[in-house]
This record gives structure tokens, sequence and C-alpha cells, in this order.
């Protein structure tokens, strides 16, 4: 019996040992990883409070505060916009992005780069001409582009993001890629990725790949419309990818790319409000395209979306906002 109970206890004690081996190392585990996040918010504070955030005077920031703390629905401008040495750059891709958190919804919609509008903001000696909207851009920066978007479709913008086109490859590549869903079958002519076959069906793409994917136009038939509908699919993609579980430790790269190539009126206390208030909306997302028809004035190709189309996307924007 003695020998028994010394045996007992040898493994009543080498079990204790493994357990407290087994929570010792689960908490350098926990403590690490908290280490990590902690890092990671640092990093993401410093990140867009210092080199993203940047206010602008069309926008009423106590305004949309409010909307924020009382989860109200947005609508957020998104601008992807090409920016090179010496040039201010033109926004090749412009998109409202309507959030409405009690409905967990949220819808995008596209408005083609080449839309004649009615210019609106700043001291442009363009302000009240007609031109194609993607140029407010290079006259007035972001402001005089919200402006104008806003003019055009008469609702009030809350938020804006912009993002250099360039940021897209490396955005891309930062995530590991992303996988869409190709419509049509071509070969890349252009610079980006000269001779790449871009396959019917499911693809996945690198950084350069997604870039010339975005911005072919004359391959497809659908023109404009069908180049728009590839860029929401590799925004959507970009966004399903960097926010899931497996980009954690992408993390620190991708603050690189955006702190690089984005700007946006959202300091960080407003994107961790979105990101914990607002997450679900993007479970239910719809997209749309802005249509119209091609014309020329004055020798200079435009799209011209008529008034009830402006009416009709007036409308989609102000149901989600009520």
């Amino acid at each position: 019996m003695p020998q028994r109970r010394r045996v007992v206890r040898r493994r009543k004690r080498r079990l204790k040992k493994k357990w407290k081996v087994i929570f010792s190392l689960f908490t350098i585990m926990l403590l690490a990883s908290g280490a990590y996040l902690f890092s990671v918010y640092a990093d993401a504070k410093s990140t867009v409070n210092n080199k993203i955030h940047k206010q602008v005077a069309s926008i009423d920031s106590k305004k949309t505060d409010k909307k924020i703390s009382d989860e109200k629905p947005l609508n957020i401008l998104l601008m992807g916009v090409d920016e090179r040495q010496g040039d201010t750059g033109r926004s090749d891709a412009l998109m409202i992005l309507s959030v409405d958190p009690e409905h967990n919804r949220s819808q995008l919609i596209s408005i083609p780069r080449d839309t004649r509008a009615t210019m609106v903001g700043g001291d442009s000696a363009q302000e009240g001409t007609q031109d194609k909207i993607n140029h407010a851009y290079a006259y007035g920066g972001a402001d005089m582009s919200i402006r104008t978007v806003e003019n055009l479709l008469d609702v009030d913008l809350d938020y804006y993001v912009k993002m250099n086109m360039k940021g897209v490859t490396e955005m891309v590549d930062a995530v590991g890629g992303v996988t869409v869903n190709n419509t049509i079958d071509w070969y890349d002519e252009g610079y980006y990725k000269k001779g790449y076959h871009y396959e019917k069906g499911d693809i996945h793409l690198d950084g350069a790949q997604a870039l010339g994917y975005v911005r072919m136009r004359h391959e497809d038939p659908k023109g404009d419309v069908g180049r728009n509908e590839r860029q929401r699919k590799v925004i959507k993609a970009i966004i399903d990818k960097g926010s899931s579980f497996q980009s954690v430790s992408r993390v620190s790269d991708m603050l690189d790319v955006l702190g690089n190539n984005m700007e946006t009126n959202m300091d960080f206390a407003t994107m961790k409000d979105l990101f914990m208030n607002y997450r679900s909306a993007q479970e239910n997302l719809s997209t749309y395209q802005m249509t119209g028809t091609n014309s020329t004035v004055g020798g200079v190709y435009y799209y011209e979306v008529p008034d009830e189309e402006l009416q009709k996307v007036h409308h989609m924007i102000k149901e989600y906002n009520s």
C-alpha cells in the first residue's frame, strides 16, 4: 500500500507539473499575442492619425461624428486616383458606399469616370463649367470631387477615402493576392501585365495582375460599365481578404501600404467605431452602376447620365439614409 501511495503521489506531481507547463506556455502565447496586438493597435493609430487623416472643408466633421455616435447611416465617397510624378492626377474610380447599420446592409454605386457634370467647389477657374467628373480632382482635389458629386446627385457625403491606384497593386500583394470571378476571357496587351491571360472563371491575381484587371477597357464589350464592375470586385475581394483572420500576420504590410497611398477624413477613433458598429452591414452588400449614353461635345467624349437616372440614384441613396 505505501508503495502504491508513493506511485499515486508521483503521478499527481507529474500531472500537476504538466499542467503548470501547459498553463505557462498558454500564458506566454497569450502575452505574446497581446503584445503583438497592442503593437499593431499602436501602429494603426499612429498611421491613421499622422499619415492618412486629412479634413476637408466640404464635410462638417461635427455632424459626421454625431452620426457615428448615434449609429446612423453613412455615405462614403471612394476615390481611386491615378497620381503620377508632377501630375495632380484624376479620379480613375468614383463610388459611393452607403452603409445602413440598423438593417445590416450596404450598397456600392459606381459613377462612370467620364460622366458630364458641373464642377463645384473651391476657387478653381473651372467652377461652374461642364466637364468630366473625374477632372474635379485635378482641379480642386478631394474637396472639389466631394462637392461635385454631392451637387450631381443632391446627396450629403459624410466621409471620403482616396486611394492612389498604385496602392491597389501594393495592397493586393500585402494581403497575399485576391481571387475574383472573371466573366470575359482576354490577354492583357497593356503596360501592367503584358501578355497575361485573364481566363474566364475564378482567377487568383497578384498586385500587377489586379491593376491590369481593373484598368482594362477596350477588350470589354461593356466598356466603362464592365471596368467599374471589375473595380468593385477587386475592392470587395481586398476587403474580404484583408478583414479575414488569415491576414492578421500581414497587418504591418497593409498599414505601410495605407500610410503611403491613402487619405481620408476619418481619424482612428472613427475607424474603430465603424469597425465595431457598422461591420455587419458589409455582409449584405449590393452594387449598382449608373447608366447613360456616350456623347461628343465640342469634339470631347462624355458619358451623359439622364436626369431620370440621376433621380433614381438620388432616391437609392436617400432610401438608405432614411
